[in-house]
């Protein structure tokens, strides 16, 4: 998984509006201030928009507001607004319809993808805005890691998985 120059640009211009939760922030100023490209900061503006973590205001005094809490907004929904979900292995969906990848059943290697993508959004679900942001605190992994025999780590794979997986509301 790659983190996008557009995913950086958003996350930068989300740590403007942060700074600034009672004020209205230009685009213009957002962008100069966080060295991202104006024209690139425009289309960052409507993402965030769309996905709801921002409001904008036109007019003279217009700009770009914060739309949620800092405080409760994680740097995996920031990230995931922008790119969208984070995955770095196609085993559960090889051909982007949900079937999964041939070779699930006998891969050496796919409990150890859907693993480190298990432990990558739980990472960024534990880092809010505010933690990052305001009081300038960085997350640290302290531990070890346990090699479970095959079975074993294919079951809790899927159970990762199962865990992470959006709720799509089906059962509402």
């Amino acid at each position: 998984m790659d983190i996008s120059k557009k995913t950086d640009y958003a996350l930068r211009m989300i740590a403007a509006l942060v700074e600034n939760p009672d004020g209205v922030v230009s685009v213009r100023t957002a962008a100069s201030e966080s060295g991202v490209p104006y024209s690139f900061a425009r289309s960052i503006q409507h993402d965030l928009a769309v996905a709801g973590l921002v409001t904008n205001t036109r007019g003279a005094n217009g700009g770009m507001r914060l739309a949620v809490d800092p405080r409760e907004t994680t740097l995996l929904q920031v990230v995931e607004a922008v790119q969208g979900e984070i995955c770095f292995s196609g085993c559960h969906n090889a051909d982007g319809c949900g079937n999964p990848c041939p070779n699930l059943p006998h891969c050496h290697y796919s409990p150890v993808w859907c693993n480190a993508e298990h432990m990558l959004r739980a990472f960024f679900s534990k880092v809010t805005l505010y933690d990052l942001i305001v009081e300038g605190r960085s997350p640290v992994l302290r531990g070890d890691f346990e090699l479970l025999p095959e079975d074993e780590a294919r079951a809790a794979a899927v159970e990762a998985e199962a865990e992470t997986a959006p709720d799509d509301g089906a059962d509402a």
